[in-house]
């Protein structure tokens, strides 16, 4: 793949995905977190606001990519 379509080299799994394809999934597992994590400030903390959401995001995001089977590799 050129550099022009994954210019970090970045892949998944070892797939290489385009450009289109990873700002497609990011934004897959963002929208899902975001949901996620509302339920979490209104459920488990009672509608307290989550000064920890970065952390929370991140691990939900990492827990999202291992369930649908994605390994993430760093390009070049």
């Amino acid at each position: 793949m050129n550099s022009a379509s994954n210019p970090s080299g970045a892949s998944l799994g070892g797939a290489p995905l385009d450009r289109a394809a990873l700002e497609a999934l990011i934004l897959d597992l963002l929208t899902a977190a975001a949901t996620a994590h509302g339920i979490h400030e209104a459920e488990d903390l009672g509608g307290v606001y989550d000064e920890q959401w970065p952390a929370w995001y991140t691990a939900h995001m990492v827990d999202a990519l291992v369930a649908r089977g994605y390994a993430v590799t760093k390009g070049r």
